[in-house]
């Protein structure tokens, strides 16, 4: 291939980080995301049991929708025990839990937060609000539905969810890693054209890369 053919390339994968200060342009990634392929059967089944086992989640709580995560923490449920701690960056996670109702202004960060996370990622939706709105379902200021937005993979239905019903979402989980299920890295760089329409239908502030690590 030509140099001619690789500048052309690169040129149609860049995107426009509109609204962004030209000194910090420079700061984000400015080309399309790329899928990722999987290794072979049973080195990636390897892999995939051992993500299973070690989940670092990112706790994304909206009022309510932190209430039932802290319990998950403390001794008489000790997450750790199922091989799931906490993280301070989404840099550090594995697993974005996302709990409780999304505001226009907060789906900006989630989805900052998303993309910030290194792969291979995981969502779960926790709560009735980021499945279906749950009773902001009709507010002008929330979102309806979180996978909309970014791709999720497991959801744990409630308002709000016990930490028993959390527990059997990370089991659900654990599952649907090991049976090499959890796609939703990849769906998101297939379908990006089609969540970043989506998420600036609802975002008039963008002023954010449409890409950053």
């Amino acid at each position: 291939m030509s140099k001619k053919h690789i500048d052309e390339i690169e040129k149609q994968m860049k995107l426009a980080n509109a609204g962004l200060p030209e000194k910090e342009q420079g700061l984000f990634e400015n080309t399309r995301p790329t899928t990722v392929d999987a290794f072979n059967k049973y080195y990636e089944g390897f892999l995939n049991w051992a993500r299973s086992r070690s989940l670092w989640m990112l706790a994304f709580g909206t009022g309510c929708g932190a209430t039932e995560l802290r319990p998950l923490m403390t001794s008489r449920y000790d997450m750790s025990r199922y091989g799931i701690a906490p993280r301070p960056t989404p840099r550090q996670a594995s697993v974005f839990v996302v709990g409780g109702y999304a505001s226009i202004k907060t789906i900006k960060r989630i989805v900052r937060s998303y993309e910030q996370m290194q792969g291979p990622k995981y969502v779960i939706a926790l709560g009735s609000c980021t499945i279906n709105g749950g009773m902001y379902y009709d507010s002008y200021n929330t979102i309806n539905r979180l996978d909309y937005y970014i791709p999720v993979d497991v959801y744990i239905a409630g308002c709000m969810p016990r930490p028993e019903a959390l527990i059997a979402g990370f089991k659900r989980l654990k599952e649907k890693i090991r049976a090499g299920e959890c796609e939703g890295m990849n769906d998101y760089v297939e379908k990006f054209d089609w969540y970043k329409e989506n998420q600036k239908q609802i975002i008039k502030d963008w002023n954010m890369p449409d890409y950053n690590w």
